[in-house]
């Protein structure tokens, strides 16, 4: 097994290497890394239905999507991603338990009580430590995870905070859980750098031919190229989402306004407002101006602008 600790917080990049190595290499892997605050979303999900979008885009909070299903997690520096991507005989190989165990054991010895859900995440006292996810390539499994260390566990609630019933479609919903960090069930403080080197040793302890390894060069260029070309493109971010209808209703001061967003890879195909808050001929203005755009905060502003209604920015958060 190859062990690799890849440092690069580029959570594209990281997610790149991810596909990378799934697909190009014929080794067993097990790797460990960080990100700036992100949150990723599963490959079937509708990324703007799990993000709070205003506080995301004003904290300078990415987005990415990976290659796996599941629902949406939220990684910082306090977080780490642990890998895991093996060659399998079958689907009978291929266990969340079994990915799992290895990350349990170190925690049992670090008299942290750590147990698998029904969800396939890792609990400790009934809260959610780890969120997990799988993608199978021929006979090659990728395991991923979260496992929350020292998160800003206010960050995550705000990042993916949203209100029900806004979107609507047939992406993956996540299921939101109560979260706790590894570090508040530990009986004496350790650095996130030292539990990550414990990682690593039970994998070289415990799998025979197990070896610390660096990705090469030319390869970390193969990799930067498909973070740009697919992981940090808008395409492979939101427009991947299935289909949905977008609808909203708020009152801004004592007017209101009503909106309803037709939306399918990313950009509008049918937009309808009403409410008293925008002048007839404006509404008129925006229903033909946003259908062909990208429901991006950028295109709804400069809609605005095109139709001669400048608006505040917490009015395009409406749209959202």
């Amino acid at each position: 097994m190859l062990c690799i600790h890849l440092k690069n917080d580029d959570p594209n990049f990281c997610l790149a290497a991810e596909e990378f190595l799934l697909k190009h290499y014929s080794d067993d892997i097990f790797m460990l890394w960080q990100s700036h605050d992100t949150v990723v979303v599963g490959k079937h999900q509708n990324a703007m239905a799990e993000i709070n979008y205003p506080f995301v885009r004003r904290h300078g909070i990415r987005v990415a999507r990976r290659i796996s299903g599941g629902g949406t997690v939220f990684h910082d520096r306090g977080n780490i991603n642990f890998t895991f991507i093996k060659n399998v005989a079958g689907p009978h190989e291929i266990s969340f338990k079994r990915f799992t165990a290895p990350i349990v054991s170190v925690l049992h010895a670090l008299g942290v009580a750590a147990e698998t859900s029904g969800r396939n995440d890792l609990l400790v006292a009934g809260k959610k430590i780890s969120g997990n996810a799988e993608h199978v390539f021929k006979k090659r499994v990728l395991h991923h995870g979260t496992l929350l260390f020292s998160s800003d566990l206010e960050n995550l609630g705000n990042a993916i905070r949203v209100t029900p019933g806004k979107y609507t479609g047939k992406a993956v919903q996540s299921n939101r859980s109560p979260v706790a960090n590894i570090s508040g069930f530990l009986s004496s403080p350790l650095a996130i750098s030292d539990f990550m080197q414990q990682l690593f040793q039970h994998q070289l302890a415990t799998v025979a031919g197990s070896r610390m390894y660096q990705i090469p060069a030319d390869e970390r260029e193969q990799i930067e190229r498909l973070a740009r070309e697919k992981f940090e493109t808008p395409e492979w971010q939101f427009n991947y989402s299935p289909a949905y209808l977008f609808q909203n209703s708020a009152a801004v001061g004592e007017k209101t306004v009503s909106v309803s967003l037709e939306v399918e890879k990313g950009v509008i195909t049918r937009a309808k407002i009403a409410g008293s808050y925008y002048p007839a001929e404006i509404q008129t203005a925006l229903q033909q101006i946003l259908p062909g755009l990208p429901h991006a905060f950028e295109a709804l502003s400069a809609a605005h602008r095109s139709a001669g209604f400048a608006v505040p920015e917490e009015t395009i958060y409406l749209y959202f």
